[in-house]
């Protein structure tokens, strides 16, 4: 029995990694915009029609739409079920994706990438890590919300290269023709997979009875199961949503122009700089899922923010240099993607252990808005700082400083934290005196 149930939660765990190798599409962005701007330059009829500092609208406007459907998708999947979430998120991919294969329509994109594909990702993303982290114990959720979510940052390594050889040889509608009716067919198959635990189920080990005459052990606190409304009233959740506006937009500025930025060095080639990257971002979710089970959530992202501070800083003089090393411009791109990475597998772990399981879709919705308005606000500031300026250097700076930023508030909330655990262990020492 004990291995029936282990073996059902690595089906469900690797079913959401699948449904999120999938919905990963949004971060090879860079590919279609770079197939976008050259069709703007070449004109001629059928070609794109768009302001240049608009690139980037569909892309920021589906990464807000796809977090605030993260609230809705997880209300939904509280109360239905992850198979019936990622079915809905599948089917609204694949018609958003199917529609603007039609068209270069600049409204129509906004609608069928930034809204439609945006919501559909919402609901699949919601779907893909609940069910999963309920099947197992809570020693083992960074690892388990790692690798969940390590799919949605490694579909670049695939997807990249395929659809720059799709894109080159059928053209960019044809594309988005190709991927719309696969993500539908693979997001909906695989969403029959996900199902919650049975009820009565718990991935706790029960102590063994202790031994004659000795006393048995005391038991741990509960922890309580927070509503929405009860978590919206803490200031803990206002400053980790700060945390991780800054964390994801940061980001999310960096792969959003990634190829463009290994345009210069790189060539036709540049699509590897977003494949390698995006393995960076899949090892950054799972690693850092793993170390922070051991450090502790706030350890470790006080680490990785003040390391992808480093890093925008170091990249000032490798991406503007006149003859810009390739070598260089991946390297720094796949640390870039691990540290961005680290944070889709903190917060989600975060939201478990402050708030609890039973409203985990919902909680981590509301906290996953941040990711949304991150890298609106700032994947659109970036592209409009290159757009007047020609280089990236305004977007690094602005980043680093912002991530600096991010981990002194880090430091404030690993501190609250401390101090309310003391609280609580200093009440239940009372209780059971």
């Amino acid at each position: 029995m004990v291995e029936a149930s282990k073996n059902k939660g690595w089906a469900v765990t690797f079913s959401g990694t699948g449904i999120n190798l999938a919905l990963g599409i949004l971060y090879t962005w860079s590919i279609f915009k770079g197939a976008i701007k050259t069709s703007i330059d070449k004109g001629g009829p059928g070609s794109f029609n768009w302001d240049s500092a608009s690139l980037n609208d569909p892309y920021a406007v589906c990464c807000i739409v796809f977090a605030f459907a993260m609230i809705l998708a997880g209300r939904i999947q509280d109360k239905w079920g992850p198979r019936l979430t990622a079915c809905i998120g599948g089917v609204l991919v694949g018609i958003g994706f199917i529609w603007i294969s039609q068209t270069t329509s600049y409204a129509i994109w906004i609608i069928g990438f930034g809204l439609l594909a945006g919501t559909g990702i919402g609901f699949g993303y919601s779907a893909a890590t609940p069910p999963a982290l309920k099947w197992f114990p809570p020693e083992k959720t960074g690892l388990i919300a790692g690798l969940v979510v390590s799919g949605f940052g490694l579909a670049s390594v695939y997807i990249a290269p395929l659809g720059t050889y799709l894109v080159r040889i059928w053209g960019l509608q044809s594309s988005m023709l190709f991927f719309g009716i696969a993500f539908l067919v693979v997001v909906c198959g695989l969403s029959m997979f996900l199902v919650n635990p049975p009820p009565g189920y718990s991935p706790v080990k029960k102590a063994p009875a202790p031994a004659p005459g000795q006393a048995a052990p005391k038991p741990a606190a509960a922890k309580k199961d927070f509503r929405p409304s009860e978590v919206m009233k803490l200031p803990d959740f206002y400053l980790l949503w700060i945390i991780f506006v800054i964390g994801a937009g940061a980001g999310l500025m960096v792969i959003g122009s990634a190829a463009g930025m290994a345009q210069k060095s790189m060539g036709s080639m540049a699509f590897l700089a977003v494949a390698i990257m995006a393995i960076g971002n899949a090892a950054g979710r799972i690693i850092a899922g793993m170390i922070s089970d051991k450090i502790g959530r706030s350890n470790t992202l006080i680490i990785m923010l003040l390391f992808q501070a480093l890093l925008m800083v170091i990249a000032i003089p490798v991406v503007g240099a006149e003859k810009a090393s390739g070598f260089l411009v991946v390297v720094i791109a796949t640390f870039l993607g691990f540290n961005y990475g680290t944070n889709l597998s903190l917060f989600p772990s975060y939201t478990k252990d402050l708030w609890g399981l039973k409203n985990f879709g919902i909680n981590y919705g509301l906290v996953f808005s941040a990711w949304g308005v991150g890298g609106f606000i700032l994947s659109r500031l970036s592209q409009m700082l290159y757009a007047s300026t020609g280089r990236f250097t305004s977007s690094f700076v602005t980043a680093a400083i912002l991530l600096i930023i991010g981990a002194v508030l880090t430091f404030i909330l690993k501190a609250r934290l401390a101090k309310q655990s003391l609280v609580q262990q200093q009440v239940l020492a009372k209780q059971t005196a």
